[in-house]
């Protein structure tokens, strides 16, 4: 029998969040965000069942679009990052794959890269998270600059929310007055809104939106919103008890003796660690076993935790254990490690990934 942790991933949840986002975008279309492997659900996966339906995808680099071209995508694909090379824009303009333009270097260098086949451009203003783009000032002389590329064949205006999680922060009002001040009188379609501002700030969704991390079923918010409630869980991390054991009180439970029973425990051990992907959670962190909540107890080592299973007597060995899923979302185990869950469905690792639908891979010869 193989080591039993596992992730498992619900397409049909996937579909069920894009089509969520894309009913808030109104009468705009919905860039699906599959960058960094879908956010550790799958790339190739993922796009292949939103194909029939999604508006485009976004990666964050060549490698990541190319990967999606030969597994047969053929969605209008935008990377992110643009390009770090001027040789990559020869496999861009043939493969047909959008990209962002977010530094005067990346202008200079196209200018200087003539293309037989023209390419559509994003380009970026640094409206004040002040991490990539053009400055505001330099935004219309970068627009006329790219303007006069006979192969730009088209120019998208965006931008990008700093800080849209946070509902009450007026900045995000303060970077769209920005956006619409240095674009105003631009042609060209209009992106602003991620998850966040998709979800909260009607004003942000303009032409297109590009969710990410509500496509997987994560809320980016803290407090409860409509939509947010209506948002599908699309991963569950999963393994099994392989050890249980009585110890009296006093005992100290793993690596540093970082906790110790304060009475007779039932202490069970997970297949599951740091390895997998699992974040070094704190005492207490929930686990669900057998439809109930029992707490993290000890250090998470590499490849195991241990949780109390005092509550739970019928506890068995090779009774499931879920890590984080439908019952319990991944952002509450974030908020007990101290990070956020884009980092914890990022680090998924070695666990073996089961798909809950069929997934057509292109054929190989």
């Amino acid at each position: 029998m193989s080591r039993p942790a596992r992730a498992v991933i619900h397409l049909d949840a996937l579909k069920h969040n894009y089509r969520l986002a894309k009913s808030l975008t109104g009468e705009g279309k919905t860039m699906a965000v599959v960058k960094a492997n879908a956010y550790g659900h799958g790339a190739i996966a993922c796009t292949q069942s939103l194909s029939d339906e999604a508006d485009g995808f976004a990666v964050a680099c060549i490698e990541e679009a190319l990967e999606l071209r030969a597994a047969g995508i053929t969605n209008r694909i935008m990377i992110l990052e643009g390009f770090f090379e001027p040789s990559e824009l020869f496999d861009i303009s043939s493969e047909k794959l959008d990209i962002v333009v977010q530094s005067p270097e990346q202008i200079k260098q196209l200018e200087q890269t003539p293309l037989e086949s023209p390419v559509r451009v994003w380009l970026k203003m640094d409206s004040g998270m002040h991490r990539v783009g053009i400055l505001p000032d330099q935004y219309r002389d970068a627009w006329t600059r790219l303007e006069q590329l006979s192969w730009i064949s088209e120019i998208l205006l965006m931008t990008h929310l700093a800080c849209a999680d946070e509902m009450d922060n007026g900045y995000t009002l303060h970077q769209l007055e920005v956006f619409e001040q240095y674009t105003l009188g631009l042609p060209g379609e209009r992106s602003i809104a991620n998850s966040a501002g998709l979800i909260h700030c009607a004003q942000s969704r303009a032409d297109w939106t590009r969710p990410g991390l509500m496509l997987y079923g994560v809320s980016p918010f803290d407090t409860p919103t409509k939509a947010g409630s209506m948002l599908k869980p699309v991963m569950e991390l999963r393994s099994e008890i392989i050890s249980i054991k009585e110890v009296p009180a006093g005992s100290p439970v793993g690596y540093a003796g970082t906790a110790v029973t304060d009475k007779p425990t039932r202490l069970g051990v997970i297949a599951m660690g740091y390895a997998d992907g699992y974040p070094l959670a704190p005492n207490g962190t929930p686990v669900i076993i057998k439809g109930q909540s029992v707490p993290l107890t000890g250090r998470v080592s590499m490849d195991m935790l241990t949780v109390d299973l005092s509550e739970i007597e019928d506890a068995r060995i090779g009774d499931p254990a879920l890590l984080w899923g439908s019952e319990l979302p991944v952002a509450e185990v974030a908020k007990q490690a101290g990070t956020i869950p884009y980092q914890l469905l990022c680090n998924l690792n070695r666990v073996p990934v089961n798909y809950t639908q069929p997934v057509k891979f292109k054929e190989t010869v």
